[in-house]
């Protein structure tokens, strides 16, 4: 039985024809997003391609991903900063978007402004644990009804507050869902509801209001955002089906893209880094961060002025990668061709590697306070990591010697406190199978397990 898989890019769309009774990848396909036209013309393409191949393609059952036309812009509104907030940050970032906008307490007229220049595809509106206050996840919510605001809303609050909250969506007809308590008590961060609820907004109106398709099979071909896909996969890498079908253990996948840098993680968590006395809210296993001043083509000028920023590049290398840079963002669909121009790919990918690495895993740092000498460790600690994963077409396109320079320009040695892995087993996502293992987890985990072993 072949199923097939797409993952609608921000500049390629990418197609997967997987036979689910054995977990094997029959062909691939690969065209460029037809942003300008109706993103299905794309696919149409890719589908030729792969009944070239097979040409029970054609029938195949179709699921799909995306992140053309944007990412997914998620904002945050919660009752204070240090949890509530925080843990819908968190959150949203788990659940493959980026965030665009965090707020905390009631929300004013100012406050309401910035969040709407904020052009938010969902809201997280959080606030309370279970049993506790419940006034500010109201008054948020009165004043997006009051506005009124055009939605969509993912509630996950304290759970004593829904009942009204539905009534006030009810009635200023704001698209909403209602979701588990991401915080239900102090120090306990409970995400999966949460994120299977921006996924559902996610496919029920964010991918409709981007107008990426006159056609209604786009919307049903369509699961869920990329970056959460990806995310879906990566924890079944990392944790396996059962103890016959064990999973790889830490996992890290760095994702190189055209406008941004994605890592992705997921960890054993030692349970001295959860608990209360050290972080307020918790330290969850599986992390994402979204870089979007870090890319090989939109953003490639911001990546390069990043790098030197912080010392990752000299004043001169910036100085004589900046034109090069400019070109790429000028064309993002701009090909390396000669030799010099793939030298520039691969410093302008090793700062970008390097910077979001760096960005994810923190650093351990040590500090005198009035206690005397302590270390301050900040992000997620990535230094016994046991597997890392490159993805992305500046990584999946190049031969292993540059991919393995672009890595070790990030874990080199002298790299003053940050929490990076120190001898990970690094493979790259060469078949781009990361996201079709994604898609087809729920329904055939066997295949997208195999599928994810033929990557390694």
């Amino acid at each position: 039985m072949l199923i097939a898989c797409v993952d609608f890019g921000s500049t390629f769309t990418k197609a997967a024809l997987v036979d689910v009774m054995t977990g094997t990848l029959v062909a691939s396909a690969s065209h460029r997003t037809t942003l300008g036209t109706d993103v299905l013309d794309g696919w149409e393409t890719c589908l030729r391609q792969l009944a070239a191949a097979r040409p029970e393609a054609a029938e195949a059952e179709l699921l799909a991903c995306s992140s053309a036309g944007g990412g997914l812009r998620i904002a945050v509104v919660g009752n204070e900063r240090l949890v509530t907030a925080e843990a819908g940050r968190r959150v949203a970032l788990s659940s493959g978007g980026g965030v665009v906008h965090v707020s905390s307490g009631p929300l004013t007229r100012a406050s309401l402004g910035s969040l709407a220049d904020s052009a938010p595809d969902v809201v997280l509106l959080v606030g309370g644990t279970n049993g506790g206050n419940t006034e500010v996840l109201l008054s948020c919510s009165r004043a997006l009804a009051a506005a009124p605001w055009p939605g969509p809303v993912v509630v996950a609050g304290n759970v004593d507050a829904q009942r009204e909250i539905s009534d006030l969506f009810g009635r200023s007809q704001t698209p909403f869902v209602l979701a588990d308590n991401v915080v239900p008590q102090i120090g306990v961060l409970e995400p999966q509801s949460a994120r299977e609820a921006i996924r559902e907004m996610f496919v029920r109106h964010v991918i409709g209001g981007k107008h990426l398709s006159q056609r209604a099979d786009f919307a049903a071909m369509v699961k869920g955002a990329t970056p959460d896909v990806v995310l879906t996969a990566v924890e079944l890498l990392s944790h396996g089906l059962d103890e016959e079908r064990p999973g790889a253990g830490d996992v890290v996948v760095v994702d190189v893209g055209g406008a941004t840098t994605d890592v992705h993680s997921v960890l054993e968590i030692d349970p001295e880094d959860s608990v209360l006395a050290r972080q307020v809210v918790a330290t969850v296993p599986v992390t994402r961060t979204v870089e979007g001043d870090l890319g090989m083509r939109t953003s490639a000028v911001s990546a390069v002025e990043a790098a030197v920023a912080a010392g990752v590049l000299s004043p001169e290398e910036g100085r004589s990668l900046s034109a090069a840079a400019r070109v790429r963002r000028a064309d993002p669909a701009f090909l390396p061709d000669n030799a010099e121009d793939s030298r520039h790919d691969e410093r302008i990918a090793s700062a970008a590697v390097t910077l979001a690495l760096r960005r994810h895993a923190g650093r351990q740092q040590v500090a005198f306070g009035p206690d005397g000498r302590v270390v301050e460790r900040t992000g997620k600690d990535l230094r016994e990591v046991d597997l890392l994963v490159g993805s992305g077409g500046v990584l999946r396109n190049n031969p292993d010697e540059v991919t393995d320079r672009i890595v070790a320009v990030a874990m080199a040695e002298e790299n003053d406190g940050w929490q990076l892995p120190r001898a990970p087993r690094v493979v790259v996502d060469r078949d781009y199978v990361l996201a079709p293992a994604g898609l087809l987890a729920e329904k055939y985990p066997e295949a997208a397990y195999r599928l994810l072993l033929s990557m390694l």
